[in-house]
């Protein structure tokens, strides 16, 4: 996670699927194209509550190739113990190292992780107590990072990142930022790597959603001049790519990623 570069999300297929092996095909095309390149695939847990397949699960399906560096495991607190470890053990006996530890997003279908699974008196797990869990129960066998949020008040969102980089934190993942932003600053003394998220959709509303923060539909934004903004302000971090397409942007990453550093 040290090495800037681009780190592609790429999303499992739902449960609910109605056409599943057209789904996970999609999935492993997809894949393969960004391990071809030498980027970085970080694979969703759950997304926004949506039971889906497993990262490990589908891998493992699809027989698709876990290269050092290039494969990034989401995982949340919304999963029974028994069901975290071994999922924690497929992705380290498969060659995975790199995590990325959030609190997720629930919904009645998920079991949300009990304190009392990870041995924690406190009332409700978080990432940090995630952390903690996994450096005790796999110590050594994993890279964790955590997320970034700068639409949250800073004082507190700092706060936490201190208890996270305490837990075992080891890299950052923002929430997405558009443009520069100065809030970014207040990572620096935390020295760790960090990977800036450059939305890659113009559905605004999503974006709403996903950063917790009101944006009015009718703002101007294009992704890919946004990615190229990120790429010039801030040559030294990686950039993770949500809701990529891979038709039309796919394409043009190389000559992004190339420009940023020549200017």
């Amino acid at each position: 996670m040290a090495d800037p570069v681009f780190h592609v999300e790429l999303q499992t297929p739902k449960r609910a699927s109605e056409d599943i092996d057209k789904d996970l095909e999609t999935f492993a095309d997809k894949y393969r194209k960004v391990v071809d390149a030498g980027w970085t695939v970080c694979i969703t847990d759950n997304p926004m509550g949506l039971l889906s397949y497993g990262a490990m699960e589908t891998i493992e399906l699809m027989e698709l190739p876990v290269r050092p560096g290039q494969l990034m495991v989401h995982l949340n607190t919304f999963h029974p113990r028994k069901e975290l470890d071994g999922i924690l053990a497929a992705f380290g006996d498969a060659g995975g190292r790199d995590l990325l530890v959030v609190s997720g997003d629930g919904s009645q279908k998920l079991h949300r992780l009990e304190p009392a699974e990870v041995g924690t008196p406190g009332p409700t797990v978080t990432s940090v107590e995630l952390l903690r869990y996994i450096d005790r129960e796999f110590p050594g066998r994993f890279t964790c990072g955590v997320a970034f949020n700068p639409y949250e008040p800073q004082d507190a969102e700092l706060e936490k990142m201190k208890r996270k980089v305490d837990a075992g934190a080891a890299f950052i993942i923002t929430q997405p930022i558009i443009g520069r932003d100065d809030r970014l600053a207040g990572l620096a003394p935390f020295g760790l790597p960090v990977t800036l998220d450059a939305w890659m959709s113009k559905k605004l509303h999503l974006l709403s959603e996903c950063v917790g923060h009101e944006i009015p539909e009718g703002t101007p934004y294009d992704p890919m001049e946004n990615l190229r903004e990120l790429r010039r302000n801030y040559p030294d971090y990686g950039l993770y790519l949500a809701i990529l397409g891979f038709k039309t942007q796919y394409p043009l990453l190389r000559d992004v990623w190339k420009g940023g550093a020549e200017s």
